[in-house]
């Protein structure tokens, strides 16, 4: 899936997906990740969501084995490397709870499943703040029948593509 979604990697795609930035589901506040390797970019995405009034932050992790927190972030606001490798905003910038969580993602499937980096970080995150709509953030080449899923995994409400928001299905038989 990692050599699958880096054939798939293309900067239009990004900033086609950012045209769907009013399919997502309504929230104030809005986590969104800084792109590592060939994830789908959501720079122009961030940018779309400032526009329309929404309140933006970034994961910080600080514990690996721990959920991640959320640091209110602007584009432009300067970062630093957290405990995970990722760019995140500084320390001082103030703790949020997203009412709604962009992850990136290797697979997802119709049935809100995802293939995450393997770390764990999301699923944690998710366990944590139940109440946050998940939204996978994907190129639409990278959606498969069916993941199979472990108790750990918690699924996703839905997957914004370059096509669109589409809403998790409910699962039927494996």
């Amino acid at each position: 899936m990692r050599r699958i979604r880096r054939a798939l990697a293309d900067d239009g795609v990004a900033a086609a997906v950012a045209r769907h930035a009013g399919e997502l589901p309504e929230a104030r506040t809005v986590a969104v990740y800084r792109a590592v390797g060939s994830e789908l970019d959501p720079a122009s995405l961030a940018e779309a969501l400032v526009s329309m009034g929404r309140t933006l932050c970034l994961p910080a992790v600080i514990d690996r084995s721990a959920p991640m927190s959320f640091r209110r972030w602007t584009p432009g606001d300067p970062l630093e490397v957290d405990a995970a490798g990722c760019p995140a905003p500084l320390p001082l910038a103030e703790v949020v709870t997203p009412q709604l969580i962009l992850t990136p993602l290797l697979a997802f499937d119709d049935f809100g499943g995802r293939l995450g980096q393997g770390g764990g970080h999301y699923d944690r995150t998710f366990a944590a703040m139940p109440d946050a709509v998940r939204i996978g953030l994907a190129y639409a080449g990278q959606r498969v029948e069916r993941l199979p899923v472990e108790p750990h995994d918690i699924p996703l409400h839905g997957v914004l593509t370059e096509v669109g928001y589409t809403p998790a299905r409910k699962a039927g038989p494996a």
